[in-house]
């Protein structure tokens, strides 16, 4: 199904400034004066890190990528350093599929931005269920909070204003979040958008979350390591290709001081594939990237 269903167009790398409130959204693109450490609309916060750890180095960059290459089925794994702009990436990072929950952070960053901006109200019921979504990956609240809040139209507005140019309904399934399919790089800049476009606020809270999943979401971007602080919002799911069931487990967050690495991960099994398998490689993956344990600790669904 990955490249079946096509590759991904690259995202027309613009920005649009000074616009009216009739013009067309772009594509996030995350910006050159933040991958410098400078603050762009008070995306960047704290990623002034004089006493960070220094930059994963070669060796562990080569060994991860060769680690990537080495997974049966289709594997894309992209990190981007937000300080000095340089991304690194391995695997097919265009390739599409099932989202699984991933997109729970999509949803959460949409209904925040309305919120912010007067759109709607958020009751308390409604931060509940954003909290289950993003700590427990609770798919009951995911859905609620979809339906009281038209998860149909969001969509548009993933791909015309996070970035995510390779967001769409997965053919032949009707438009709801479970049904949905992107690849890494959409992953990347949706959480790219919300460490540097968002709203103070709403960023910090996303931050905080994720840095607070529970413990069957504990792999992935966590594989970073304690010492660099990560957040992530996982996701695995046994979903059909091709009329045969594989395992999907991505990953998507952000580690280092002042969140200064974006990572995303999506791997898509063969059929015979284990969720054990999948939840591992990711982690495997960035651990080696970062120079952390390996076998990374993992702690399965």
């Amino acid at each position: 199904m990955l490249l079946r269903r096509g590759v991904v167009a690259l995202l027309t790398l613009s920005v649009l400034a000074g616009c009216g409130d009739d013009a067309t959204p772009q594509p996030f693109v995350p910006s050159a004066a933040v991958s410098q450490g400078r603050q762009v609309d008070g995306g960047a916060a704290g990623l002034q890190d004089k006493s960070a750890p220094a930059a994963p180095a070669q060796g562990a960059k080569d060994k991860a990528t060769a680690f990537v290459q080495k997974q049966s089925g289709t594997f894309g794994i992209i990190v981007r350093d937000r300080q000095t702009g340089q991304t690194w990436s391995a695997g097919d990072t265009k390739a599409t599929t099932w989202t699984a929950s991933t997109i729970k952070l999509a949803i959460a960053t949409d209904l925040l931005e309305r919120q912010q901006a007067k759109e709607i109200t958020l009751a308390s019921a409604d931060k509940a269920n954003l909290d289950k979504a993003l700590i427990n990956s609770d798919n009951d609240a995911a859905t609620a909070l979809w339906n009281k809040y038209d998860g149909p139209n969001m969509l548009d507005r993933f791909k015309s204003a996070y970035g995510m140019g390779g967001l769409k309904v997965i053919s032949g399934y009707e438009t709801f979040w479970r049904n949905l399919e992107c690849s890494a790089e959409d992953l990347q800049n949706l959480m790219s958008y919300v460490l540097e476009k968002l709203d103070p606020t709403s960023r910090t809270y996303l931050v905080t979350t994720l840095r607070k999943v529970a413990s069957n979401q504990r792999w992935g971007v966590w594989a970073a390591g304690s010492a660099l602080k990560p957040g992530n919002k996982d996701g695995w799911a046994e979903k059909p290709v091709d009329g045969k069931n594989v395992w999907v487990t991505h990953t998507v967050g952000f580690a280092g001081d002042g969140e200064r690495y974006v990572v995303a991960a999506m791997y898509e099994q063969k059929p015979g594939g284990t969720l054990e398998k999948g939840a591992h490689a990711v982690s495997d993956a960035v651990a080696t990237y970062f120079g952390a344990k390996v076998p990374a600790p993992v702690t399965l669904p």
